[in-house]
């Protein structure tokens, strides 16, 4: 293929990608009061669960939404772990405080949110107008800060992709991250991030909603 013709292609692609952002923009212009109630306003952060197992069509519906979403040079770095066994949750069980046991135990599913090290080898298939691997090869420390940063993005999307399908969630950071990535990734380049449990809530469980600062206390103009 010539170089020409490559152009071309490019061209036509991003003319593409150019017409489908502006037709979206003329179907919806923004989300309704509702949806932002379901997914961030009025949503809350779940203790307890309902017996309602999540299918694996749910399971996969949330990834379709969440690999959408942006990630830089689109590295995609977070991989993910449905924990939906009584194996598996035996298995995270080692690396939890105690008070976070029975939350995990409970859940219809608990997602590890991890993060690859080696993200930056896939880029060629992730990002193949220009090689940016050289970027991260050999400095470790870019790397895991990248991967770090963006895999915790995409657990963000994670959860209001939940929440967007009518789930409930509700993410953990009280465990050993050394004892899941004993437990799960040894000899591998996975981390993990951080758990997030998912299912249908048990709002008794529930208290008050506790307070938010508002936007003069935390925000600012330059």
């Amino acid at each position: 293929m010539s170089e020409n013709t490559q152009a071309q292609n490019l061209e036509d692609i991003r003319a593409e990608a150019q017409n489908d952002i502006r037709a979206l923009r003329d179907e919806i212009s923004a989300l309704d009061q509702s949806s932002l109630d379901l997914i961030l306003t009025r949503a809350r952060s779940h203790y307890a669960w309902k017996d309602t197992p999540v299918t694996d069509e749910q399971i996969r519906r949330m990834y379709d939404i969440v690999k959408m979403g942006s990630t830089s040079m689109n590295g995609c770095p977070a991989r993910f772990v449905f924990v939906n066994t009584d194996e598996g949750r035996e298995r995270i069980a080692k690396s939890l405080k105690p008070a976070n046991l029975p939350k995990v135990m409970g859940a219809p599913l608990t997602v590890i949110v991890a993060y690859d090290l080696d993200f930056w080898k896939k880029l060629p298939k992730l990002f193949p107008h220009d090689d940016r691997r050289p970027l991260f090869d050999g400095k470790p420390e870019y790397t895991e800060d990248t991967a770090y940063r963006n895999s915790t993005l995409q657990g963000g999307y994670l959860m209001i992709a939940a929440r967007a399908i009518g789930l409930d969630v509700g993410a953990m950071s009280g465990f050993s991250n050394a004892a899941i990535d004993e437990e799960f990734f040894k000899g591998t380049s996975l981390k993990s991030n951080f758990l997030c449990n998912i299912g249908v809530a048990d709002e008794t469980a529930l208290f008050q909603r506790l307070p938010r600062f508002d936007f003069e206390e935390v925000c600012s103009f330059a």
